[in-house]
């Protein structure tokens, strides 16, 4: 793997006034299965109030390290705490405040949706039996589910499947919302849906873990980020913060590339034209190595070079996913 600098959010200095509460926190996870180690030694903090994207490649760990999350799984090592209890011996206490949706739900085939969803709502112990009726309806509507809720489970796509899911995840407010692949078998339409259903979530104050392999709706819908590659954890923060690592400099959009290029190298800059489609207005890119920001657009001003934009340049989440799990060559 290429040499990448590991991002994480700042600690807050001793005696601070104010520290932000994690929801979930890895400290020294690792789990091994015989000799195949799938998690190893990670440790991660999820700010309360965050919406965390997992990313890794397929056998990376995702899975694993949200299951010892969950309590679902065992540690070989290491501690793991859900809302401030460590897990699993406290699950009892944290669970009621968490929904999730791991490795696909699982439902009675014979029974409707709606007779499925009202046996996980039995199972709440914060939902009154006097409001499963209404809470069913309500996480049914949510999802999309409300025409085809008394269709037997058995005779659904594996989109309305995962809607399913997603809909016993949300049969109460949750402080805590971990979301397994959710967008697997859904359309579009039902991808923008779960885009939705993420953005209320956190705007009510819930956090939302959600491992995808879908990089644009995790930058569209993420507050931080933790990549995963072969069990172990290669960058976690800060979405921005992480993807400021990945800056190609100062990016000028101007007409007059040819006149920037020759006045920005005649100073000594780093300098070369942006890839644009011929759609778009040219620009230039002005490497770290020169110049700071206002001398350079001083610079083109007094050169006379209409600067119609500048902006840091800033890679995507894509390019920054692939330069961190490249394999080594």
């Amino acid at each position: 793997m290429t040499s990448s600098p590991r991002v994480d959010a700042a600690p807050a200095p001793a005696g601070a006034a104010s520290v932000r509460p994690m929801a979930a926190r890895a400290v020294g996870l690792r789990k091994t299965f015989g000799r195949t180690v799938a998690v190893d030694g990670i440790d991660l903090d999820v700010p309360a109030g965050s919406v965390l994207g997992m990313l890794g490649p397929n056998g990376s760990g995702k899975t694993t390290l949200i299951r010892m999350l969950l309590g679902l799984t065992r540690p070989t090592a290491g501690a793991a705490e859900l809302l401030g209890h460590p897990i699993p011996e406290e699950s009892a206490r944290a669970l009621p405040q968490v929904g999730a949706l791991v490795e696909g739900p699982g439902f009675h085939p014979f029974l409707s949706g709606r007779e499925n969803l009202r046996r996980a709502a039995a199972t709440e112990p914060l939902l009154g039996t006097g409001e499963i009726r209404e809470a069913v309806d309500a996480a049914l509507h949510r999802v999309g589910l409300g025409d085809a809720a008394d269709r037997r489970f058995r005779g659904y796509s594996l989109g309305m499947k995962q809607r399913l899911g997603l809909a016993a995840a949300l049969l109460l407010p949750r402080s805590l919302v971990v979301l397994d692949e959710p967008t697997n078998g859904l359309d579009p339409a039902g991808t923008r849906d779960v885009r939705q259903i993420i953005a209320e979530l956190h705007a009510g104050g819930a956090t939302v873990i959600v491992s995808s392999h879908l990089l644009a709706e995790v930058e569209a819908t993420c507050t931080h980020v933790a990549v995963l590659q072969a069990g172990s954890l290669v960058a976690a923060g800060e979405l921005n913060a992480l993807l400021a690592t990945g800056t190609g400099g100062l990016e000028i959009t101007t007409p007059d590339v040819e006149l920037a290029l020759r006045t920005l190298r005649g100073a000594g800059a780093t300098a070369y034209r942006a890839e644009r489609s011929p759609a778009e207005e040219q620009a230039v890119v002005v490497g770290d190595d020169g110049p700071a920001a206002p001398e350079v657009i001083a610079l083109l001003v007094r050169a006379g070079v209409a600067v119609h934009e500048a902006r840091r340049s800033r890679t995507n989440l894509d390019d920054l996913f692939a330069r961190l799990t490249e394999e080594p060559s």
